[in-house]
């Protein structure tokens, strides 16, 4: 008897820095196609996955801002980092035989298909694994922001956030031992407590539209098969 699966539509969140792997810049491939196997479990569990990965490994537009430059710009540059990740996702996932699909919020046809909420969903009921890249398209919006909102608009159960630790900590457990790890949290206990998982704008935009958050490690392989069962090592944030 097969393990019941606990989400079925959900949005994987994948920073940046994740596809670093132990490299200090840029994509290290064997990380990626790592991910893209654990995305292969997903689907053949019969989940719909939608990913949004950010682009901290490139570029930080909040780096320009905090020396001095222009945000706005930063920003935009930030936003084609995303892209660059996600194009070498989809690389990735193609290797395990998955049918992936780039959707930017800035449209830029030689390299990927514009994103539309209605085109997101078809390729979602083709079975295809969408990528969502860009951002929401606008500035001073995080990739925690456009995670939320694209979860959203598919309907997905669950925005899923892989972390570089294994959940929620009261501080960062790599810096304080004695940092409390959480295993149930509400959106509202998140915001209150000010805890640094999502800001502010992502975790309100979950809540309101009843979408639970589960944290957990990316750098567990299988660690996702694992959560979408119900299982394996995670914090979630739910209102019930």
């Amino acid at each position: 008897m097969t393990d019941p699966i606990a989400y079925k539509r959900v949005l994987l969140k994948v920073s940046g820095e994740a596809l670093m792997g132990n490299q200090g810049f840029g994509i290290d491939v064997e990380v990626a196609d790592r991910i893209a196997a654990d995305v292969k479990q997903a689907v053949d569990l019969g989940v719909q996955v939608a990913i949004v990965i950010g682009g901290g490994n490139i570029f930080r537009g909040v780096a320009v801002a905090s020396r001095g430059g222009d945000r706005v710009t930063g920003d935009h540059m930030g936003m084609l980092a995303t892209v660059i990740n996600s194009l070498a996702l989809r690389t990735s996932l193609v290797k395990y035989g998955l049918d992936a699909v780039v959707l930017s919020a800035i449209a830029m046809p030689q390299l990927c298909e514009s994103f539309s909420q209605r085109k997101a969903m078809w390729n979602i009921e083709q079975g295809r694994v969408v990528i969502f890249a860009g951002g929401t398209g606008n500035p001073y919006f995080t990739t925690d922001s456009a995670a939320a909102l694209r979860a959203a608009e598919i309907g997905a159960d669950a925005l899923l956030k892989g972390t570089q630790v294994d959940g929620i900590y009261s501080a960062d457990p790599k810096t304080d031992p004695s940092a409390e790890r959480y295993d149930r949290l509400t959106h509202a206990q998140v915001i209150q407590k000010g805890l640094n998982v999502m800001d502010i704008a992502a975790v309100a935009l979950t809540r309101e539209n009843r979408i639970p958050i589960v944290v957990f490690s990316i750098h567990e392989h299988g660690g996702l098969a694992l959560i979408l069962k119900g299982q394996g090592r995670s914090t979630v944030v739910h209102e019930s």
